[in-house]
């Protein structure tokens, strides 16, 4: 009988990171993996370096050798959205797949109890995902908890981001574009670069519905999205009292789920 695999897929988000820590020493031969789709943020691969350091091991880095924009151009110039989430199958899933095979693998969810999804869920026979945190009855809060405890913190992008992913996410809430612009203006620029307009037909290829970065980074309007920003999270603060590390870090973060095996 071949050895049962044990799994963690890591996004470089706070949950998968609680749950590595959570998990440390209870699975000793845990492989960690990161599907890497090279178009991540910088803080993301120096929140990856320290968790590899505690850890004491390695993260496998997954990748498709073709990259987004090969897959770009085989949809026909298509970017991925919301309804059409072809870089999560392309770049997340399949590079997963791939690397498990045919063996047997347990695949550790970091799905909290405070939270109704399911996440990624292969439907491959012979991955059976568990969910520690659920089991546990672990919520945001001790997320937090854990993360601070253990000395790793919360990425660096949490400052101005809500959630991991590629810096042209599609998940991505507006005032973050605007975050990405301020601190990575040559990221923001290569989004920009992949949004057309096709002349033909008006047909509009861009990150965020109805409206293109270039249209977002105008001066009124970045004050406009700014300021609705700034309301929304004061309005949150009256209706709790106070604000916490995971109200500040994770500003309407249910209202907008993005891609779960990117973001957990």
């Amino acid at each position: 009988m071949s050895k049962v695999r044990h799994i963690m897929n890591l996004s470089g988000g706070k949950d998968s990171t609680a749950l590595t820590v959570f998990m440390k020493d209870k699975v000793p031969n845990m492989e960690y993996v990161f599907c890497d789709t090279q178009k991540e943020l910088s803080e993301t691969y120096e929140y990856l370096d320290k968790i590899e350091a505690f850890l004491g091991k390695p993260i496998v880095r997954l990748n498709d050798d073709r990259g987004f924009d090969h897959w770009l151009q085989v949809y026909g110039g298509l970017l991925p959205s919301s309804k059409v989430r072809w870089c999560t199958r392309k770049l997340k899933i399949e590079p997963l797949e791939q690397y498990v095979g045919t063996d047997e693998v347990i695949s550790y969810v970091a799905i909290r109890a405070d939270e109704n999804r399911s996440g990624y869920i292969s439907t491959k026979p012979n991955i059976t995902p568990v969910f520690p945190f659920k089991e546990a009855g672990i919520v945001k809060a001790d997320v937090f908890r854990i993360l601070e405890e253990s000395g790793l913190g919360v990425p660096k992008y949490y400052e101005w981001r809500s959630r991991s992913g590629c810096y042209f996410c599609f998940f991505q809430r507006r005032n973050e574009w605007i975050g990405l612009k301020d601190r990575h203006p040559d990221l923001f620029d290569k989004a920009k670069e992949y949004e057309k307009v096709d002349n033909e037909t008006g047909q509009r290829f861009t990150w965020s519905e109805h409206e293109s970065l270039s249209e977002l980074e105008r001066p009124e309007r970045r004050e406009e999205i700014l300021r609705k920003a700034a309301l929304v999270s004061l309005d949150k603060e009256a209706k709790s009292g106070h604000r916490t590390l995971g109200d500040l870090i994770n500003l309407d973060d249910e209202d907008e789920l993005g891609c779960l095996v990117c973001h957990l």
